[in-house]
């Protein structure tokens, strides 16, 4: 459950202020015409998303979806770089070293955030409108409508030594195995980053406009009157439509797509590894380096969660990564990839284990195993 918000927000809530009465907010919410507006506000931090904000953005869609003058809830980012480069990592870090109920918190609410998205009974249109990683996939996918820009910038960089060392979570397990062919596959387990148009030839964005109109079209969204889903995805087909950017350049992975569908197919980490070695194509042995120099933990813990998560509803996949993202925080690499890469930036995180083969399937069923009381429970 989430903590009620203390009696001074929900004063604020209810007289519809909060934008007005502190810019410097790090989320703010208020009213525009017919929709509701959640603006993430940390632009020095790429507005990556902390719990407080998931304490006040929760509470605002429950009571906009119930509002019969809310017809849809918008979200976006701040500071023109960044939708949301991902969730508050150092904050968690901290916690999870001491054994601060944070780390627990954190992702219970977080993924409670996520299918309170998945589930809105309105129309949900997220301008991911810059860079878009982790945390801040999570409150875009699951709604209805994700408008991607030219400089949209999406990945799920989680396994990857870039970021730190977790699994694509945040419901990446329910809508990455269901994108076209083994994508979703190739970009958990690579942390592969795609740009501008790609992102919707992937599956991820619904519409495509051009960043400098973007102004207009939530101008014109907020303006509709009394819209039905309908109304919101002629405007967005009719913003779509008139786009012209990068129209006719292919989709980034087209040349690779048959490579990709062969080589990610494998039914374990060790599998994949031996295609990718035997293809010994210049694009294998690119994968294959990244991989390399990934966690074995986390590849074996993606791998397995896509592959079960494929057959599961978004709420069955949210509890599996709950059960994960738990593991993760006693084990050794979340730590030390945090370490070698916002700490000491050394970018030479030492995994444990050190190779796939010394990840045992047991450890791995382990952290799927359901944490009775203290599941997430949606």
């Amino acid at each position: 459950r989430l903590r009620p918000l203390n009696r001074l927000q929900v004063i604020l809530q209810h007289l519809n202020m909060s934008t007005h009465a502190d810019s410097t907010a790090e989320v703010l919410l208020e009213k525009k015409g017919c929709a509701g507006m959640i603006t993430l506000n940390r632009p020095k931090a790429l507005n990556a998303i902390n719990i407080s904000m998931i304490r006040q953005i929760y509470p605002q869609i429950k009571t906009w979806e119930q509002d019969p003058e809310t017809f849809l809830i918008i979200i976006k980012g701040t500071g023109g770089k960044a939708f949301s480069a991902g969730g508050d990592i150092r904050a968690i870090t901290d916690a999870g070293k001491v054994g601060d109920r944070l780390a627990q918190d954190f992702f219970r609410e977080e993924y409670t955030l996520n299918n309170a998205i998945g589930t809105c009974k309105k129309p949900y249109v997220a301008l991911i409108d810059g860079i878009t990683m982790g945390g801040g996939v999570g409150v875009s996918i699951h709604g209805h409508f994700r408008v991607a820009t030219e400089k949209t910038l999406f990945a799920m960089p989680e396994t990857a030594i870039g970021k730190y060392c977790l699994f694509p979570d945040v419901g990446g397990g329910y809508f990455l195995p269901r994108l076209s062919g083994r994508i979703g596959y190739y970009l958990a387990l690579t942390g592969c980053r795609l740009k501008g148009r790609d992102v919707l030839k992937a599956g991820i964005a619904t519409h495509f406009v051009d960043s400098e109109k973007i102004p207009a079209l939530e101008k014109d969204l907020v303006a509709l009157k009394s819209p039905s889903t309908e109304n919101i995805a002629d405007l967005l087909n009719s913003y779509h439509a008139k786009s012209k950017a990068d129209q006719d350049k292919p989709f980034v992975l087209d040349e690779h797509m048959e490579k990709i569908n062969s080589l990610f197919s494998g039914n374990s980490m060790e599998e994949i590894v031996k295609k990718l070695k035997q293809d010994g194509s210049a694009f294998a042995n690119k994968q294959l380096e990244t991989i390399k120099r990934m966690s074995p933990t986390s590849l074996k813990l993606a791998l397995r969660q896509l592959r079960e998560g494929a057959s599961m509803s978004l709420q069955e996949v949210l509890m599996m990564e709950y059960r994960l993202s738990q593991a993760c925080m006693k084990g050794h690499d979340f730590y030390e990839g945090v370490r070698a890469v916002l700490i000491d930036k050394d970018q030479a995180p030492r995994w444990k284990p050190a190779t796939l083969e010394e990840v045992s399937d047991e450890f791995v069923d382990d952290c799927f195993k359901p944490l009775g009381n203290n599941d997430l429970k949606l």
